[in-house]
C-alpha cells in the first residue's frame, strides 16, 4: 500500500503471519516529564500579593534588627575607639517607660536588694541621666524658693544665686559618675569585678529618692528638713549597700568594710545636700 505525502509503504510479505513487533532502533522515545511550571504568583508569595493567610515576609522587623551574618553599611568600630561612637551606647538606652518606672519603684523599696539581679541583663543609662538632670533643677529651684521665702518673711533683700544650678550639676553628675568608677576599680582590685554600666545604673536610680525629699524641704521647719534629708539618705544608702552586698561578699574578709563605706558615703551625700541647698541663711 502506497501512501500519499509522508506515509511510507508497507511490505505485506514482511508483515504476514504472527511476527512480534520489534522497535525500530533508530526511533528515539521521548518521555515528557511532569511540568515544573508553577502558578503565578508562587505559593511562597502568598500574603505579599495574593493576600493569603500568612503575613508577608517584609512585614517583620528586619529593618530594626541586624541580619545574622549579614554585612551592614557601617561596620562596627573595634577596640577602645568604639567608646566614642553612638552605637556603643545605644543598647544602654534601649528601655521603655514601663522599665524605668519599675526600676524607680524598686529603688523606693530598698530592703529587697534585688535591683541588680533584675537589671543584670539590661542595665540602662537613660533613667540615671534623667533622674540626675531632674534632681539638679528640682534641688536648685526648691533651694532658691526656700531662700526667697525666708528673706521675704524677714523683709530682707534677696538676690538670685545662679551658682546653685552649677553647684548642683557638679555635685550630682560628679557623684553618679566618679563614685561608680572608683568602686569599679576597688572591686576589680579585690577580685570581685562588676560591670561599670551596672554600677552607674544602680547609683543613678538610688538618687531618685532625693527628688521627693527636695520637694518636701519647702516646709519651713529646720527639724523637719533634717528628718526628710536623713530618711532619704538612709533609704538611698540602704538601697545601694544591700544590692552590692551579695556581690562584694566574694571580695573576701574586707567586704564588710566596703559595704559600710558605700553606706556612709551615700549618707554623706544627703548631709551635703541638706547643708548647702536646704539650710536657709538670711
Amino acid at each position: 500500500m502506497m501512501s500519499s505525502g509522508g506515509y511510507t509503504s508497507l511490505d505485506h510479505q514482511k508483515v504476514s503471519g504472527s511476527v512480534p513487533a520489534v522497535s525500530d532502533p533508530g526511533h528515539t522515545s521521548v518521555k515528557f516529564t511532569e511540568s515544573n511550571l508553577q502558578t503565578f504568583p508562587p505559593s511562597e508569595a502568598q500574603g505579599k500579593i495574593s493576600g493569603g493567610s500568612r503575613p508577608p515576609r517584609d512585614a517583620d522587623d528586619s529593618f530594626s534588627k541586624p541580619v545574622p551574618g549579614g554585612s551592614s553599611e557601617e561596620p562596627p568600630s573595634r577596640g577602645w575607639l568604639s567608646m566614642f561612637t553612638v552605637a556603643a551606647y545605644k543598647p544602654y538606652f534601649d528601655v521603655d517607660t514601663s522599665d524605668v518606672l519599675d526600676r524607680i519603684k524598686e529603688s523606693l523599696i530598698p530592703f529587697r536588694g534585688s535591683f541588680t539581679e533584675k537589671t543584670a541583663s539590661n542595665p540602662d543609662l537613660y533613667g540615671p541621666f534623667w533622674i540626675c538632670t531632674t534632681l539638679i533643677f528640682v534641688a536648685a529651684s526648691i533651694g532658691t524658693f526656700v531662700t526667697y521665702v525666708a528673706h521675704k518673711l524677714q523683709k530682707k533683700d534677696w538676690d538670685y544665686d545662679i551658682n546653685m544650678i552649677t553647684w548642683s550639676a557638679g555635685l550630682f553628675y560628679g557623684y553618679v559618675t566618679m563614685v561608680p568608677l572608683c568602686l569599679y576599680v576597688i572591686l576589680k582590685y579585690f577580685s570581685a569585678p562588676s560591670g561599670i554600666v551596672q554600677l552607674l545604673c544602680l547609683y543613678g536610680y538610688s538618687l531618685f529618692i532625693f527628688i521627693p525629699a527636695s520637694c518636701l524641704s519647702v516646709v519651713p521647719m529646720e527639724l523637719f528638713r533634717w528628718v526628710v534629708a536623713g530618711l532619704a539618705g538612709f533609704m538611698s544608702a540602704t538601697f545601694v549597700a544591700l544590692n552590692l552586698r551579695a556581690h562584694i561578699i566574694s571580695a573576701g574578709e574586707r567586704w564588710f568594710l566596703i559595704v559600710v563605706g558605700i553606706f556612709l558615703l551615700q549618707l554623706a551625700l544627703a548631709v551635703v545636700l541638706k547643708l548647702y541647698l536646704f539650710t536657709v541663711t538670711v
